[in-house]
């Protein structure tokens, strides 16, 4: 299969333009779904939040260590490695799936890759990469449209404790995309963060054991989000971003909510509100702008 031969690569074998182009847009279709199941699940009380998020994180870990073992024909994971980057893919995904029980699966997507479009902007500033007038003009107007959205008004509410907890959520995936651009091996490394993503779930269980409630369909969204969308797309994600600058990745990640909404819109009966479309129309009118410099 060839998708699982690139993976395999090296990271001196670099892969084409067509390649790592589609690849990014498969990790983005992915990392969109996960918003999608998320809300199917906890919208339809299918599954406590945090149930959803060890299932979620269990079942991702079980493919991975699988694909592992085929890979390498063993096992061997880091004792002292990936802890951060564990750490921040286990407070992504608690925060995420909370902050779901309020939030629209689009609007919530939207506000999480607002945030780490701008986490990630800051972080490359303070890396020193170079970010030429062209990006900085895209970048200033996917703010104005995440400014846009989260103004506050009569006619859009918005809970903010559920949207600090997708701010914190788009934060941790920030740094954790930051630190992927370091893999040499991103099938390995993403299967080393979620066995350890794992043990921080497995520590909050005595926090949140006495609301928990899971259902076969429950389970069943998480596992599809775990194992499919989390750590096919999360590989993936890993495999390319070495191939990334920090500000591309962190402006053509704002793509994913254009995804979230469509298919929230068509597969769970969201509202595409005045105040959604506007903010996405300029969200992706400074993505436009900032990629634009690619082709000339």
């Amino acid at each position: 299969m060839k998708t699982t031969q690139v993976l395999n690569k090296t990271k001196n074998e670099k892969p084409t333009f067509i390649w790592v182009f589609i690849l990014t847009s498969l990790a983005l279709i992915f990392l969109g779904a996960n918003s999608i199941l998320a809300k199917a699940a906890l919208v339809n009380d299918f599954i406590d939040a945090y149930s959803f998020t060890f299932f979620r994180i269990f079942s991702g870990t079980l493919t991975l260590l699988l694909l592992l073992f085929f890979k390498q024909k063993n096992i061997t994971l880091t004792k002292d490695k990936n802890w951060l980057s564990s750490f921040m893919l286990f407070l992504y995904a608690i925060t995420f799936s909370y902050a779901y029980l309020s939030l629209d699966a689009g609007l919530g997507t939207l506000l999480l890759f607002g945030v780490v479009q701008l986490s990630m902007i800051v972080i490359a500033l303070f890396k020193n990469e170079k970010i030429t007038l062209q990006k900085t003009i895209g970048m200033i107007i996917a703010f104005v449209g995440l400014v846009y959205l989260l103004y506050p008004r009569e006619s859009f509410e918005l809970s903010l404790f559920h949207s600090f907890l997708m701010i914190l959520s788009g934060i941790a995936w920030a740094v954790y995309t930051v630190l992927g651009k370091e893999s040499t091996d991103a099938l390995f490394n993403t299967t080393d963060n979620f066995v350890k993503a794992l043990l921080f779930v497995g520590l909050m269980y005595f926090i949140f054991m006495d609301n928990t409630y899971v259902s076969l369909n429950g389970v069943l969204l998480a596992c599809i989000s775990g194992a499919l969308t989390s750590a096919i797309g999360y590989t993936i994600w890993y495999y390319v971003l070495p191939q990334l600058q920090i500000v591309t990745a962190s402006i053509i990640q704002l793509i994913i909510p254009i995804i979230a909404i469509f298919f929230s819109i068509i597969l769970l009966g969201e509202e595409l509100t005045f105040t959604l479309l506007l903010s996405t129309l300029i969200i992706l009118g400074g993505i436009i702008v900032t990629l634009k410099k690619s082709s000339s």
